[in-house]
């Protein structure tokens, strides 16, 4: 569950670095644009003498398209982002402090996107989208099998008790370890 609540910390501050990028990207927009073009201008005969038609890539129509998002637009991702960040984090100290909220919280954030990821990776597969989208089925699967989630495997009533039987075991065992014939 740590290591579940580590890579969530993780994915929070990078989403909060790329909202600090964009932030400071949508401060000097255009000084980034003139800066872009004039670049553009010097890497179009290495590109012709590669045989690469820099005009037509995919590239280079995707740096256009973000070069032509709005202030407000911008100001809408980086409030997603942010959002988005805190709930990582709300999740992380759930995970992290091993609370049962946090292990729903958790299944219902990472399935919340399983639909889009889905969708992402009929629209176009790449190997990477394949393998992301099989670690957090394999993440909801586990955590609804093993945390006995939503009444899986008898639900919270059987998870208590197999806690509370681990924790008898623990007691039991502490205290063989601390007698004179243990």
């Amino acid at each position: 569950m740590r290591l579940l609540a580590a890579e969530r910390i993780v994915r929070a501050a990078l989403l909060i670095l790329l909202a600090l990028v964009i932030v400071r990207f949508r401060d000097s927009h255009a000084e980034l644009q003139a800066a872009f073009d004039n670049e553009l201008v010097l890497l179009r005969p290495l590109a012709n003498q590669l045989g690469w038609n820099l005009d037509g890539s995919d590239l280079l129509h995707g740096v256009n398209r973000v070069f032509a998002f709005t202030s407000a637009t911008l100001t809408w991702i980086v409030a997603g982002l942010v959002g988005y960040s805190c709930l990582l984090l709300v999740e992380s100290y759930g995970l992290w402090t091993v609370r049962r909220w946090g292990e729903y919280f958790s299944v219902v954030l990472t399935g919340i996107f399983l639909p889009w990821e889905i969708y992402e990776l009929v629209d176009k597969a790449t190997a990477l989208k394949t393998v992301l989208l099989l670690i957090n089925i394999a993440a909801v699967a586990w955590l609804v099998w093993s945390k006995r989630l939503f009444g899986v495997r008898g639900g919270g009533a059987a998870y208590l008790a197999e806690h509370s039987a681990e924790s008898l075991l623990t007691v039991q065992r502490s205290a063989d370890v601390g007698s004179p014939s243990g």
